[in-house]
């Protein structure tokens, strides 16, 4: 299945909330879920009968579109949540804020998830020293995240050097904001994990 190339916003309302899929943009009064609060489409405003397996799905989907995963990437990381000990719900949520484009964004390198993994892609990032341009690479205690030699010249890491300051980072992860470098402390728990997605209703899919 290919990934999703249209318009993030048309993705916000299909789900009725924001999913800070435009950095900076969503906190602005341009975000299309404060501008128009329906979902798209022509019968957008029509009342349907919403079933348990549309609730489930619909909660797939928005954590998909959050993380930017496509279907077989995340089918494989619920794999692995189910064989770890644990919730398998809790476990999911771990692994999916463990890949390394979520925690160059977590960590305010880029403004959203997609740019983070375009960075990544486009070999700006380090991984303990080492360039690695595979957004769904998993990264672990200790692990060091920092900025290629050579890339302070491009407009995102300009951006961010600029923003840092105002970023909040996760407790779980630490950042040198003078260097912009940051480091895994260790894995989140499910309380350090900010995010609306009820991982229960994965859980529940995935178990017909």
């Amino acid at each position: 299945m290919a990934r999703y190339t249209g318009p993030a916003c048309r993705t916000c309302r299909r789900h009725g909330e924001k999913l800070m899929l435009k950095g900076a943009r969503c906190f602005t009064p341009k975000c299309s879920v404060v501008k128009r609060h329906t979902p798209p489409g022509q019968h957008s405003s029509a009342r349907r009968k919403v079933s348990e397996y549309s609730l489930q799905l619909k909660e797939k989907q928005k954590a998909r579109h959050i993380y930017g995963v496509l279907e077989r990437q995340f089918r494989r990381h619920f794999t692995q949540a189910e064989r770890r000990p644990g919730l398998s719900g809790e476990n999911l949520l771990q692994i999916l804020e463990m890949r390394l484009d979520n925690v160059v964004y977590r960590l305010g390198f880029a403004g959203s998830r997609r740019q983070a993994r375009q960075l990544v892609q486009h070999g700006h990032i380090t991984l303990n020293g080492r360039v690695t341009d595979i957004p769904s690479c998993h990264v672990k205690q200790g692990d060091a995240i920092t900025w290629k030699e050579g890339s302070s010249k491009i407009v995102p890491y300009q951006e961010a050097a600029q923003e840092i300051e105002s970023k909040l980072i996760p407790s779980w992860l630490s950042l040198d904001s003078g260097n912009l470098s940051g480091q895994v402390l260790s894995a989140p728990s499910r309380s350090e994990i900010e995010t609306t997605i009820d991982e229960r209703l994965i859980v529940a899919f995935y178990s017909r």
